[in-house]
């Protein structure tokens, strides 16, 4: 419990004297947002802030790891997925707004990478920590060993999370504050599934680095954290998800990424097969409620009890 309280404190130390340092930085280097014309006109001023600031809670995270990996080396895995998924977002931030090709990385060319980081990840959870796909199920003591389907099941779960992460990315702190809240869930998950092994450790390492860069990312944002940030908390979560055999507990305590991605799916295809109606004022549905006159701040404190709540009954799902 000792290192897990550690982690959290070095972490959150470490991305909180990092911020002053990397936020000009990034302006140097004309780092800044673009918005989306067509996207809430509240987020129009926002142009031009930082993005890529993700770096400020990996530089957190990398230093908690660096310390404690020899001790705790089932972080490895989580470590290894979290810290490439947020290279491939930061190539592709670096594209768009460093380089100034609004397309970044071509959508083949970022699941190419996701795909292949996913199998190396597979393969050192596999064969370097010895692990097995087993599933624990809800409310049960149950494990099912999904069997050929686990591979499968495995990238489809690793990239959905990726992609619900992403979608929740888009708020003054809404992502920051719903993935610290899951993995707070996973540090007292991973407690009761192994004592406070490595991935209680990491899960540590995301809160404290998280909590650091919400001094600069809350409401109103000095940095956003990009896809560099983004894709490696749906790394992150959905490592440590595999690593506690808890893939089923992310469709609840992971519900807010759940939701950022139904609301998409079927915003477009509604709008497919009505030939432009919508079901929402605007997709992911965390704009739908700034379009009802909500702010930035109650969806993000919304969202974040939400999954607050959300996490409790994963644990009590957990310990029935």
């Amino acid at each position: 419990m000792k290192d897990t309280i550690f982690a959290a404190l070095i972490s959150f130390g470490v991305s909180a004297a990092a911020g002053p340092f990397v936020i000009p930085m990034l302006r140097r280097l004309k780092a800044g947002q673009t918005v989306r014309k067509d996207g809430p006109e509240t987020h129009l001023k926002k142009s031009g802030t930082p993005t890529m600031g993700g770096i400020i809670f990996l530089l957190g995270i990398g230093v908690v790891s660096w310390i404690f990996c020899r001790e705790h080396s089932d972080l490895v895995p989580v470590l290894f997925l979290t810290v490439c998924f947020g290279i491939i977002g930061f190539i592709d931030d670096f594209i768009k707004v460093v380089l100034k090709r609004s397309t970044g990385l071509r959508a083949w060319q970022k699941f190419s990478l996701q795909f292949i980081v996913t199998a190396v990840f597979a393969w050192l959870m596999v064969r370097f920590e010895g692990m097995d796909l087993d599933m624990i199920v809800p409310f049960s003591k149950v494990r099912i060993d999904p069997g050929y389907l686990g591979l499968p099941l495995l990238f489809f779960v690793v990239l959905g999370t990726d992609t619900g992460a992403n979608f929740t990315d888009g708020l003054d702190g809404l992502a920051s504050c719903v993935t610290a809240a899951i993995a707070a869930f996973f540090v007292l998950a991973g407690a009761l599934t192994g004592g406070f092994n490595g991935v209680s450790v990491m899960s540590a390492a995301v809160f404290g680095g998280l909590l650091g860069f919400l001094l600069f990312n809350a409401y109103p944002a000095k940095v956003f954290m990009g896809d560099t940030g983004a894709l490696a908390l749906g790394g992150y979560v959905a490592a440590t998800a595999y690593m506690l055999h808890l893939q089923l507990f992310l469709l609840i305590v992971a519900v807010i990424y759940v939701i950022e991605v139904l609301s998409v799916m079927l915003q477009v295809s509604y709008f497919k097969l009505t030939h432009g109606k919508r079901i929402f004022k605007m997709a992911p549905i965390h704009h739908h409620f700034e379009k009802c006159g909500w702010s930035e701040t109650r969806v993000a404190t919304t969202f974040t009890v939400i999954t607050l709540i959300a996490g409790l009954i994963g644990l009590l799902a957990l310990t029935v």
